[in-house]
């Protein structure tokens, strides 16, 4: 295995374990905390995905760069079974950063300034991208070990 291809499983890897513990594990446990209220939970949670979401974006890149640039372990681009699933988390990843982030901004904006409106529907679709993010990543990283 080349060191550009160690580097991007590893990367997978890493990218896929900080989905799992911050979307599936922190983020729902953090509102069974006690004490915890609904705008402690959302203050926290903004910083988090804000953390994670930087982090995630700075991983797309290094992993696009080193496929790109031929030094992922393969001659020449990366074969289409290896770049098809790196490209569905990307996506759901850009998904979840320019079409929905922007939606839960503005209701947690709402919940924090007092608003008891109506329940928004963003997170089911951030939760359902996550999930795909998670199995794309999943699967390109298998992919990987195999290539």
């Amino acid at each position: 295995m080349s060191t550009g291809s160690a580097i991007v499983v590893a990367v997978t890897f890493v990218w896929l374990g900080m989905v799992l513990a911050i979307s599936f594990l922190e983020a729902p446990l953090k509102f069974r905390a006690p004490d915890v209220t609904l705008q402690i939970g959302l203050g926290i949670g903004r910083l988090v995905f804000r953390a994670l979401n930087t982090v995630e974006v700075a991983f797309a890149l290094v992993i696009v760069a080193i496929l790109a640039s031929g030094t992922g372990g393969t001659a020449g681009p990366p074969p289409t079974r290896v770049a098809v699933p790196f490209a569905v988390a990307v996506a759901a990843l850009a998904a979840q950063l320019i079409a929905v982030r922007p939606r839960l901004t503005r209701r947690s904006d709402q919940v924090l300034a007092g608003s008891e409106g109506p329940r928004s529907h963003a997170h089911y679709v951030y939760v359902g991208l996550e999930a795909v993010k998670t199995v794309a990543l999943l699967v390109a990283g298998i992919l990987l070990l195999t290539v």
